[in-house]
């Protein structure tokens, strides 16, 4: 079993009121806010207080629960909630959960039953995506991971964190490269600070750097989230993705991508359907509140990319794992049995 080592929590909701740990203020000050407001949760989406797709969609499903708490009107609830971040499936999955008890006249208990729910699954999700995915990783590895998919994506354990930790509560001697992770340093700030809290040996490296290490030898597999899988198994995840996939596929180094099936979006054919967001340039122009760009210089800033499915090893969710050398109905039918290998 993956035991969950963090002294921390991610999400938690009582009796209206929706508490998060602030995660812009990590490393440096573990903060937590309270949320009595379906503005202040959406606000807190867009602005990345939380983040990470898993738990964003617990904290949009506790959203329609304090709506329906305060008495607002939780159809403009569901819409605002809906509008804080196009590429995260798992936002609009949790919404629909919650519509569906809702729109039928249920009773508050039964919608904050709901979300409870949407959270006690999720974590049971994570905890059988990283024991599925301990089988994977060597003693003695090495392994990349890029931006954060951990506790703090999620509600407990993480997703491609949830790997990691199963291989080392097994007692396997891993170690853990973290891609810094630009612009906003999730990999840096964020992954860095659980695995430290877990005791495991990590190394933060700048996104930059991948190549050295495997032309050093120095890398043995990559594990990362995923904000949205298309039904062919092109995977959205935070930019850099793509490169990092690449890169392993021309040093022939698994890619191993661990999501909880509510990530699998069947109604997109491809990635290339997958909606991209684009942040404020300030993520790219100040570090904090310092300014490192030319006033008025043109900035780009897509918070996701599209790594193709022949550049992806496994797909690892609750339900198992699947090689992806597979054509789209096959992919279907072996996630949808769990097949494990």
């Amino acid at each position: 079993m993956v035991k969950n080592e963090n002294a921390f929590t991610t999400v938690s909701y009582n009796k209206g009121v929706l508490t998060l740990l602030d995660q812009t203020k990590l490393p440096i000050e573990e903060a937590y806010i309270d949320f009595k407001t379906v503005e202040g949760v959406a606000r807190a989406i867009e602005t990345m207080v939380v983040r990470g797709a898993p738990a964003i969609g617990v904290t949009a499903a506790y959203g329609i629960a304090l709506a329906a708490h305060r008495g607002e009107d939780i159809g403009e609830s569901h819409e605002r909630l809906s509008r804080t971040r196009p590429t995260a499936v798992n936002l609009f999955w949790a919404l629909d959960r919650m519509k569906s008890v809702w729109s039928q006249g249920a009773t508050l208990s039964c919608i904050e039953k709901e979300a409870h729910d949407i959270y006690k699954e999720d974590v049971e999700s994570c905890r059988k995506i990283g024991e599925y995915g301990a089988e994977f990783i060597d003693d003695g590895a090495t392994i990349l991971t890029h931006c954060n998919a951990g506790a703090l994506a999620t509600s407990e354990y993480g997703t491609a964190l949830s790997v990691i930790r199963a291989a080392h509560n097994q007692g396997k001697k891993i170690k853990v490269f973290a891609n810094e992770t630009r612009p906003l340093l999730q990999g840096a700030r964020l992954t860095a600070w659980e695995l430290m809290k877990d005791g495991i040996d990590v190394t933060v490296v700048p996104d930059s750097a991948l190549a050295h290490l495997l032309s050093k030898d120095l890398i043995d597999c990559a594990v990362v989230g995923s904000d949205r899988i298309a039904a062919n198994g092109d995977v959205a995840n935070k930019i850099g993705t793509r490169s990092v996939a690449c890169l392993l596929h021309l040093h022939g180094r698994p890619l191993y991508v661990a999501a909880p099936w509510s990530t699998i979006d069947m109604s997109l054919e491809n990635g290339a359907m997958i909606p991209i967001e684009e942040r404020i340039s300030k993520e790219i122009t100040h570090i904090g509140e310092t300014q490192v760009v030319p006033t008025g210089v043109k900035v780009f800033n897509a918070a996701f990319d599209i790594t193709p499915v022949k550049w992806v090893t496994r797909i690892i969710t609750e339900l198992g794992s699947t090689g992806m050398d597979i054509q789209r109905d096959l992919l279907k039918q072996l996630l949808g049995k769990g097949n494990k290998k």
